[in-house]
């Protein structure tokens, strides 16, 4: 894969991410055929001096089905938006950390020198799974679908309440839980949320589903790991709330009414993180300081 066009995303507000993005295209431009920047932060960048004469201001739907890489600054939050847009169009991204943990991305900002491996072909593309999320009324009418990397979550939202979610797979009763909710993650997302609620880190060369109720109102109540060729349908059941939430990737949030279900399935589509760094998944979790 020959990588020439090359669009950098990231908060341009941020003025420290504004110098990041600078810095990185003044890194490449030489080598790329073409630098895309998001014509929403066009002005930004002229009221501050920053523009340069080979940048390009493309939507974002241009960018996205233009480039051949999308560099993301930022933390693991802008990386989990560009893999939601970059995916479909089956564009690679590659992250430049400037967040808390940055599990996702790639570099740090003292190891830029390393982007020239983009032009050498010196790196691998690392295939993670995504989840296929959809919402059905108790009818069984689609209302609702999205794609995630990380995680699926059913809460209560602002209200600290527990609520009550039937869990099952492929039309087959799992469990019933009393809990503040319940986390549906992929192995990418089992360092996040899932994490934090409980459950285990697994490798994302798995394939697999990991569920993880958030405090359970039970003894016995433990994370599950299911194949992912599995059909998971969680329904509302709770008869004291009136509207439950589902959030997905930690973005987009949707309201969740009783008898409806969410089906959990493996995407037929896979987020592509380029890699250019020697490094396997157990080095960077204990850099993370996840064991």
């Amino acid at each position: 894969m020959k990588i020439e066009k090359i669009a950098i995303v990231t908060n341009y507000n941020i003025p420290d991410k504004l110098a990041a993005a600078i810095t990185v295209a003044e890194g490449i431009y030489e080598k790329a055929k073409a630098v895309y920047i998001p014509e929403n932060y066009k002005d930004r960048i002229f009221r501050s001096h920053n523009h340069k004469s080979y940048f390009t201001y493309l939507s974002f739907d241009g960018i996205y089905s233009d480039s051949d890489l999308v560099i993301v600054i930022g933390g693991d939050g802008v990386m989990l938006e560009a893999a939601r847009r970059a995916t479909p169009c089956g564009i690679p991204i590659l992250g430049i950390n400037m967040g808390r943990v940055g599990y996702m991305t790639e570099l740090e900002m003292n190891e830029l020198s390393l982007l020239d491996r983009i032009f050498t072909g010196d790196y691998y593309l690392d295939e993670r799974a995504m989840l296929r999320v959809d919402i059905r009324s108790s009818k069984g009418q689609s209302r609702f679908s999205a794609y995630a990397l990380n995680e699926a979550v059913i809460a209560n939202g602002s209200t600290a309440r527990i609520i009550d979610l039937q869990l099952s797979d492929n039309g087959r009763l799992v469990s019933e839980y009393r809990a503040d909710g319940i986390v549906v993650a992929t192995p990418t997302g089992s360092t996040a949320y899932s994490l934090s609620a409980g459950g285990p880190i697994v490798d994302p060369k798995l394939s697999c589903f990991c569920v993880t109720p958030i405090c359970p109102h039970s003894l016995v109540a433990r994370p599950l790991i299911f194949p992912d060729s599995a059909s998971l349908e969680i329904k509302n059941i709770c008869v004291r709330e009136k509207v439950l939430h589902l959030t997905v990737d930690g973005k987009a949030t949707f309201d969740l009414f009783f008898g409806d279900t969410v089906v959990i399935t493996k995407a037929s589509i896979s987020t592509k993180l380029l890699r250019i760094k020697d490094e396997d998944f157990y080095s960077k979790i204990r850099m993370k300081k996840f064991i």
